[in-house]
């Protein structure tokens, strides 16, 4: 993984508190803010795909895509922010044509 540098300006206590964590963690500095910024990313991603979901513009699977988890775990967070999941035969259908569609199957 190629890295590139990026500057960014940061208030005083939330630099202390990333040192502090970071040398509770025995990390350097850089590390553990690449740690925690792959962690809200990830999260953002999830929050964007069950928004999708909510609104109906995706299914569940595609939802699980757009978040880079599976199917089970999309479940699991939806349940969670207690959002229906009725997954009906017509979302079952939808969805392995998705399936066959991205992996060239018939």
């Amino acid at each position: 993984m190629s890295l590139e540098a990026v500057t960014t300006r940061l208030p005083r206590e939330m630099l202390n508190e990333v040192e502090r964590l970071a040398e509770k963690e025995k990390v350097d500095r850089s590390e553990l803010i690449r740690r925690l910024l792959d962690f809200a990313l990830r999260q953002k991603r999830i929050e964007r795909a069950l928004e999708a979901y909510r609104d109906g513009s995706v299914t569940l699977w595609r939802a699980a895509e757009m978040a880079g988890t599976s199917l089970r775990e999309m479940m699991e967070l939806a349940k969670m922010k207690q959002i229906p999941v009725p997954y009906t035969l017509d979302d079952l259908r939808r969805d392995i044509e998705h399936v066959r569609r991205k992996t060239g199957g018939e």
